[in-house]
């Protein structure tokens, strides 16, 4: 192919082209490449470094274990958002920090849950009055989500906690209302998390907003965590501007500084590869039917939504050979978007998807019957290895008995 600039970040870390390096594979199936996520977590290590912060990896992005020892050593741990994921950290990264935070607790779960977090945030002062003492008893540091009320965030508003109207967080009008001294005495720390894929100059605008509405509560606290949807491995990421709001933290109200990506731990770090099953045409449109699905096997495509980069294609639809690359289901919206290839797509083509460590694995469903492609790993060797064996029964098993 060739048409893109194959040494962009999605695809940088291949040294031989996708024809060579992938060409036996049984298609669709994930690649996760060891050497991107190895670079990813060296430079959160040396940040943590530099800054005296601690970060974690949020498994809502990036929860496949295979890869937790090679990971291990250049976090704090892991982040949850529910008792399966806590459970998860705390046994594939042991002696790791554990900590959860989801939007309602459980009752019939909260027990359990004290088996392996040990740092709880709530999402409501309600919840905190509910199962803060208890976590206090088992000796759990105890958190609550804040929400500043400061959207920075454009065309992506299902993911902004910041929304009017939404469910995430305290808000200082409510805090005003329903905290007291008794459940302020359970807190150590306080939780906001309100980015999505952005740079630290959002960040830095959120945490004025923390300042505003939140900066005389937090000389009490022992930490403040500043959430997920940092994108601190991207290459144009503005470090300097992260680490002055990391030390403005440390040095005005005396906490510990949290961070918990979960795409910046597995950026660029893996792939999709998938193969062409026909070609058809509509009014003059080109359309490859692919072995993927993007409702089956990369849902953000749809749900956030945005168009997956391609190795040797371009979005740019002024040149080259113009086809619309969509999956196999019967759902008409299965439409990854139109790109643009140097020569003619054919039955058994093989088309590689990057950036597809995160929210791929950890999303994926078998709509229709789909097959979950399976795992495979990228060593820094270049050496491919199998990682799972899926089939009929991984799809007949969520369905019944």
């Amino acid at each position: 192919m060739g048409f893109l600039d194959t040494n962009s970040p999605p695809f940088g870390g291949l040294r031989d082209a996708p024809e060579q390096l992938f060409s036996a594979l049984p298609t669709p199936c994930y690649v996760m490449d060891e050497a991107r996520l190895r670079a990813n977590g060296s430079c959160l290590a040396a940040l943590a470094e530099r800054t005296g912060c601690k970060i974690l990896l949020a498994q809502k992005a990036f929860s496949n274990y295979d890869f937790y020892p090679l990971l291990a050593p250049y976090l704090a741990g892991t982040e949850a958002s529910g008792l399966y994921e806590a459970r998860l950290g705390w046994e594939e990264m042991p002696q790791k920090e554990v900590h959860v935070f989801c939007g309602a607790y459980r009752a019939d779960q909260f027990e359990e849950l004290l088996q392996y977090a040990g740092h709880i945030v709530f999402n409501s002062i309600h919840q905190l009055a509910r199962f803060g003492p208890r976590a206090k008893e088992a000796g759990k540091q105890v958190g609550l989500r804040i929400n500043p009320e400061c959207s920075t965030q454009e065309g992506h508003a299902i993911y902004d906690p910041c929304a009017p109207g939404s469910r995430m967080g305290v808000t200082r009008g409510v805090w005003e209302l329903e905290m007291t001294d008794s459940l302020l005495a359970l807190l150590d720390g306080l939780h906001f998390h309100t980015l999505c894929e952005q740079n630290s100059d959002d960040l830095r605008t959120t945490l004025a907003a923390v300042e505003q509405h939140f900066g005389d509560v937090l000389p009490q606290m022992k930490w403040l965590n500043m959430g997920g949807g940092h994108h601190i491995t991207r290459p144009d990421y503005d470090l300097a501007t992260l680490e002055r709001c990391i030390r403005h933290a440390q040095d005005t109200w005396g906490v510990t500084v949290y961070l918990e990506p979960g795409e910046a731990v597995a950026l660029n770090a893996g792939y999709l590869a998938s193969r062409v099953l026909d070609v058809v045409e509509n009014n003059g449109t080109k359309i490859a039917i692919l072995d993927a699905s993007a409702a089956c096997h990369m849902p953000d495509v749809l749900e956030m939504p945005y168009q997956p980069p391609i190795y040797g294609a371009s979005t740019q639809l002024d040149q080259g050979h113009i086809y619309r690359l969509a999956g196999p289901t019967c759902l008409a919206g299965d439409v990854i978007g139109d790109y643009a290839f140097s020569n003619p797509l054919q039955e058994g083509d093989l088309v590689l998807f990057g950036d597809m460590a995160i929210y791929t694995t950890c999303k994926n469903n078998t709509f229709n019957g789909m097959p979950l492609p399976d795992l495979w790993r990228l060593d820094e060797t270049k050496t491919l290895s199998p990682l799972t064996r899926f089939g009929y029964q991984d799809f007949k098993m969520r369905l019944g008995r």
